[in-house]
């Protein structure tokens, strides 16, 4: 037996690939405070990846086109005169999750399939997944390595970006298309449901020590390759459902973070208290 025909081999790689695309990504979702948006679309994938398992369809092809309808239509819908994102959004986001769980019903036994599709079935990766996971993460990274600089001036200031040309909704639609295409892939290793932990948490928990995107890239793909592998390593220790086991664990490392950045916050003040709080500089 080759080292590719084990299921825990291929776990290994899985998650290591879908640590890195979910740092990437996680990165301008923290940056960009789509968080909210990236929920949405994990739930609005759902009913995606349902028809296309009730079609015999690949799941990925089914929660990309979801995922693109729902990316496209908070990006129409946000751009209406007194319609802000936020509530496009929520309307998306519980319309997509209803139709998820109406496709459900439609077929008798199918909800014994329903836990793989919420929270993911690593230990069930192929080979070809591990391919399309691989191809995702170098796609998204040239996406937005060429893209930086566009993205990041429409990002922080579109007012600015348009006086200076930029078409902010194209370039809108870019950054949505591309954390879709993140969500979907990650879909085989954390589920649909959980995918905005694997995405967000590592994010969150490496914008508490830096805010230089490079450096923030970086520990954001490393906390989520940790998370990863402790989760399924977790999940075999102590049998338990192995997204479920990596959602937790990547959210353990924010907290871990934020309590140990306080802690750090904490010391450097008490070392070098503010004067103008002194006993001294109040005589």
């Amino acid at each position: 037996m080759s080292w590719w025909d084990d299921a825990v081999h291929r776990a290994i790689v899985e998650v290591v690939l879908a640590g890195a695309l979910a740092g990437i990504v996680g990165v301008q979702v923290v940056l960009r405070r789509l968080s909210f948006f990236t929920m949405a679309l994990t739930h609005a994938t759902f009913p995606g990846v349902v028809a296309a398992t009730l079609l015999g369809v690949d799941v990925l092809a089914g929660g990309i086109v979801a995922g693109a309808v729902v990316a496209l239509g908070v990006a129409a819908l946000s751009r209406r005169p007194g319609q802000n994102a936020s509530a496009a959004t929520g309307v998306l986001l519980s319309a997509g999750f209803a139709l998820g769980a109406g496709l459900v019903a439609t077929r008798s036994g199918f909800s014994r399939d329903l836990s793989s599709l919420l929270v993911g079935s690593i230990l069930t990766v192929s080979g070809s997944d591990l391919l399309v996971t691989a191809a995702a993460v170098v796609v998204v990274t040239v996406v937005l390595v060429a893209c930086a600089r566009p993205l990041t001036f429409v990002g922080f200031d579109p007012t600015g970006a348009r006086a200076a040309g930029f078409r902010t909704g194209a370039w809108d639609v870019v950054l949505l298309l591309t954390i879709e295409v993140a969500v979907v892939t990650v879909v085989p290793a954390v589920g649909t449901i959980l995918a905005i932990a694997l995405i967000v948490a590592p994010a969150a928990a490496a914008r508490q020590w830096t805010s230089r995107l490079p450096a923030m890239t970086t520990l954001a793909v490393l906390f989520a390759a940790v998370g990863g592998l402790s989760g399924l390593y977790a999940s075999s220790r102590w049998n338990i459902a192995a997204g479920a086991a990596i959602a937790l664990t990547v959210t353990a490392i924010l907290l871990a973070s934020s309590a140990a950045r306080w802690a750090v916050t904490a010391t450097g003040a008490s070392r070098h208290p503010d004067p103008a709080r002194t006993p001294a500089a109040s005589r």
